[in-house]
């Protein structure tokens, strides 16, 4: 059986590289591909202290479902914004785009 504490150190390492990701991406959708690295990264979380320390009543797996519907919808709109973004200004740069400025 494969100790609890991989599966923490495999969450913190997706955290990690979502994070890093987050922070240092030029485009929206890398962007959002890291938001999406971090809420996995919580979901391997909530399993493995469901699975561990938790009783057997599936709490931390009612939570990761919760987060990926969540997740799902946040990416539908973050992505038709993605796309209403690129129509007026041609561009998916985070940078570039100062619709927002005066």
């Amino acid at each position: 059986m494969i100790p609890e504490s991989h599966f923490l150190i495999l969450g913190a390492i997706l955290f990690s590289i979502g994070l890093f990701g987050a922070l240092t991406q030029r485009s929206i959708i890398g962007i959002l591909m890291s938001i999406e690295l971090i809420l996995n990264a919580a979901c391997i979380n909530f399993v493995v202290f469901d699975k561990f320390l938790g009783n057997s009543d599936g709490l931390g797996q009612i939570f990761v479902l919760l987060v990926i519907a969540i997740a799902a919808a946040t990416l539908v709109v973050g992505l038709a914004l993605v796309i209403a973004v690129y129509r007026s200004s041609k561009t998916v740069s985070a940078e570039d785009i100062n619709l927002m400025k005066w």
